[in-house]
């Protein structure tokens, strides 16, 4: 008998769907906002929240997404256009993005 092929094996995500999962992906204090959330969800909500959290894990850990926003802060955009061209209020957007992880 043969083993089974590569494509017949899932491969894993980047990201483990569990709570221990999600929480190792994410940086201290949204962490602390992800156990916060889940701890006082609900019953019926907690569903909800891993799934909501694991996207975010999963956005946080993607290396494409690290690439394209290293770019974007070096005043470079996809198709070589300045970061301020693509998004007006760019300088704005950043600081939004960084208050809500911290």
């Amino acid at each position: 008998m043969s083993a089974p092929a590569s494509h017949d094996v899932p491969e894993q995500p980047r990201v483990p769907r569990t709570a221990d999962g999600i929480a190792a992906a994410l940086s201290g204090s949204r962490r602390m906002e992800f156990y916060r959330q889940l701890g006082t969800a609900p019953l019926e909500q907690v569903e909800t929240i891993l799934r909501r959290w694991w996207g975010e894990a999963m956005l946080d850990t993607d290396p494409a997404l690290k690439d394209v926003e290293r770019d974007i802060r070096q005043g470079r955009a996809p198709g070589g256009a300045a970061a301020e061209e693509v998004f007006p209020d760019w300088a704005g957007h950043v600081a939004r993005a960084r208050a809500r992880r911290e």
